[in-house]
């Protein structure tokens, strides 16, 4: 590693630091003299530097770290709307609506409606539906094969609600050679013991140096997978992966296989709206054994 890189990974993990900080302390006050003492920086320098790395300011990732709580109490249910914002640290729940649309392309009561929709929630669905209204929902995931694939990718480092950071890192340093963007996932990311992966990758037409940037090849093996063609905000993806691995996958006749949960991102927040952004969930499976 160069002189140059070293220092770059250094402000990189003092950020990172900082971040962490926020994560495990969404509803702290967070001034800026106390977070800039947790990454070493003199405060006059902190929100520039902070700035530079994170790709947007101290507040957008508090603001986002709320939200990204916010999502996960919708999912669970049993609280209303206004609940879920004074939880999440907003003083009105039309401050809360604003936010939250914004950042999930949807108010919180359709975000919260659309997670019990069939594929989440087929037990509740429809208890009078015909015969051929079901047999559409089952299509709602299909078994594919896929190629064996190799990658150029970034792992990240922090929980799940920092990935755009190191989606940014990666878009920065590949940008439009990239002929595919995905995202790779290992474990459950509500694990907090440490046991979940994530790395941000892209098929790139020519091989640069792996270790350019930190940049690390991942190899994909070929093999089956249940597909979802997820439309929506990004948002939606955990709970419907969790939703198909409860829900469709013990039925299906498949077990989940030891290779890499892959999101194919077909479009981009760049050039769509949230409400338009399209993502294949691809659940690595095998037919089940006989025991």
């Amino acid at each position: 590693m160069s002189l140059d890189q070293s220092a770059d990974q250094h402000y990189r993990d003092r950020v990172a630091r900082v971040i962490a900080h926020i994560v495990a302390h969404p509803l702290a006050a967070h001034r800026l003299e106390d977070l800039a003492a947790i990454a070493h920086f003199s405060p006059f320098h902190f929100h520039r530097v902070y700035s530079s790395i994170a790709g947007e300011t101290v507040a957008a990732t508090v603001r986002r770290v709320r939200l990204a709580l916010a999502t996960r109490l919708l999912e669970q249910g049993g609280q209303s709307i206004t609940q879920v914002a004074m939880e999440v640290g907003y003083d009105s729940p039309q401050a809360f609506t604003r936010a939250f649309s914004q950042f999930a392309g949807q108010s919180p009561r359709a975000f919260q409606r659309d997670m019990h929709r069939l594929i989440l929630d087929p037990g509740a669905a429809n208890a009078h539906a015909n015969a051929h209204t079901k047999a559409e929902h089952t299509l709602a995931v299909q078994i594919v094969e896929r190629p064996a694939q190799r990658l150029h990718a970034l792992r990240h480092q922090g929980p799940p609600s920092t990935i755009p950071h190191t989606q940014r890192r990666l878009y920065l340093q590949c940008g439009q050679r990239a002929a595919h963007r995905l995202g790779a996932s290992c474990g459950d990311p509500q694990d907090v013991g440490g046991g979940f992966r994530y790395y941000a990758a892209v098929v790139l037409p020519e091989p640069i140096l792996a270790a350019d940037g930190g940049l690390e090849l991942l190899d994909i093996p070929a093999g089956l997978y249940a597909r979802h063609a997820l439309t929506g905000p990004y948002t939606r993806i955990n709970a419907a992966l969790a939703a198909i691995h409860t829900r469709w996958l013990p039925a299906s006749g498949y077990e989940p296989d030891d290779r890499p949960t892959l999101e194919h991102y077909l479009n981009s927040p760049r050039n769509a709206a949230q409400a338009d952004l399209r993502t294949d969930l691809l659940i690595p499976i095998r037919p089940t054994t006989s025991l």
